[in-house]
């Protein structure tokens, strides 16, 4: 028992007293704060100041309505909302994505009349450009008659890559001249606003009536899988690189004259799993601390978690173990199995890929989390730890089968820690080359 304490310690002392563990939990939280907080600080700063746009209005009826439709406060239009039909949703995410940004963005419009006066058009344009060329404007556009009749119009300016602007411009043209159809057949636009308003559904439980979580116990989930996927990432590539380091450097031989394998790969796993508790503790207290008072500070809405009851809790702590547990064995036998950190990189493939299948069964098990193909996929132990959890926030089944899973799950752990101890025992003697899975096979029969 000192022997395995003193592994333990070792391995948990060694890295937290590492330059790159502190340098690595500082940066955690500070990354944190610099993909949440920063980009609404971004979002604020009004850089160059108003767009100047001149408008060339040959119908004589869109300036008005338009001036005063860039002047609007943004807003979602009834065309965006249009556009989230559920045929251009697949292939349209990461074109909404950039729209989104870029409508979060302060920035105004200065806006002025560009009357021919008797001029021709190309005359127009030609002063226009050349206005454009001092830099005393930015934009201009030019309206036609027939803009009612066709809906399109003409953009010119010298950064004609500013697709937020042009995105934000053509937002506010259509709203205009949908506005001024609506009024050339006497309907106000106020009236297609509010028959357009769109419906909220409130999610309610059918047995009691309460109002049930519309979808944020989901997406917890969803996080609690990223920070499994995160973990394993992180501490899984240690615990393989600490047992390919002690076969590189060829200390395995002394540690087995005085220990035996099964306490040695126990104490590593232990004591990096210590080494990774410490962290996601500090990364923790450090998100609840930029949730209480980043809002504060940016006049954000606060972060708020689902309503669920305590146990589980419970239930996210014991399946938390369990994914971290099963798939840092798995590293640790990959790592008995190769000589080099490369060879080891490609076979730990596998293991990520069973990771990313279990997000995507999360999809199929929340439309219908107590079918036979939601209960099965919530019994395998390498999916368990999301697929299970999804079923318990969506739709508790019964604990008879959270505590089946939960079994299961412990139980290949225990398994595939025997079978990592015995592979460990030989694998770690063996130099020169990978091992074959005849070879795996041999090490598992010999007592």
């Amino acid at each position: 028992m000192k022997k395995f304490l003193a592994v333990i310690k070792r391995e948990y002392v060694q890295r937290v007293r590492s330059r790159m563990f502190i340098v690595v939990t500082v940066l955690g939280p500070l990354m944190l704060a610099l993909f949440t907080v920063l980009p609404a600080l971004i979002a604020g700063i009004e850089a160059g100041g108003p767009t100047r746009v001149a408008v060339i209005d040959e119908s004589g009826q869109m300036f008005d309505r338009f001036q005063q439709a860039l002047n609007q406060k943004e807003e979602i239009s009834d065309e965006s909302v249009a556009k989230n039909s559920a045929a251009e949703t697949v292939n349209a995410n990461q074109r909404d994505r950039v729209t989104s940004t870029g409508k979060i963005l302060k920035g105004n419009f200065k806006v002025e009349r560009a009357s021919l006066e008797g001029r021709s058009l190309d005359d127009a344009k030609r002063e226009l450009s050349d206005r454009i060329r001092k830099g005393q404007l930015d934009i201009y556009i030019v309206l036609p008659r027939d803009i009612l009749e066709r809906g399109t119009a003409e953009f010119y300016g010298r950064n004609t890559g500013d697709v937020f602007t042009k995105g934000r411009l053509t937002d506010r043209l259509t709203t205009a001249v949908r506005d001024q159809r609506l009024a050339q057949k006497n309907i106000a636009p106020e009236l297609v606003r509010e028959i357009n308003r769109p419906v909220t559904l409130t999610a309610r439980n059918s047995d009691s009536g309460d109002e049930k979580d519309s979808g944020a116990g989901f997406y917890f989930v969803l996080g609690m899988g990223f920070v499994i996927y995160l973990t394993i990432l992180l501490y899984g590539q240690v615990i393989l690189g600490a047992v390919i380091e002690e076969k590189e450097t060829r200390i395995a031989e002394i540690l087995f004259s005085s220990i035996r394998s099964f306490p040695l790969m126990m104490g590593k796993l232990l004591g990096v799993s210590m080494v990774a508790l410490t962290q996601l503790t500090i990364w923790g207290l450090s998100f609840i601390a930029l949730a209480s008072f980043g809002p504060q500070v940016l006049s954000a809405k606060a972060v708020s978690l689902p309503d669920m009851p305590p146990v589980f809790g419970l239930y996210f702590a014991l399946f938390f173990l369990l994914g971290y547990f099963i798939y840092s064995t798995i590293y640790a036998l990959v790592g008995s199995m190769v000589t080099t950190s490369q060879e080891g990189g490609q076979m730990a493939m596998p293991v990520v890929l069973l990771l990313v299948v279990g997000f995507y069964l999360a999809f199929p098990v929340i439309r219908s989390p107590n079918s036979s193909f939601a209960f099965w996929v919530s019994m395998v132990p390498f999916f368990s730890p999301i697929t299970m959890l999804v079923r318990i926030v969506t739709e508790p089944p019964p604990v008879w089968q959270i505590i089946l899973s939960l079994g299961i799950g412990f139980a290949t752990v225990t398994l595939l820690i025997w079978l990592a101890s015995r592979i460990y025992r030989v694998g770690m003697l063996m130099y020169g080359k990978r091992a074959t899975i005849p070879e795996v096979i041999r090490w598992l029969r010999q007592s």
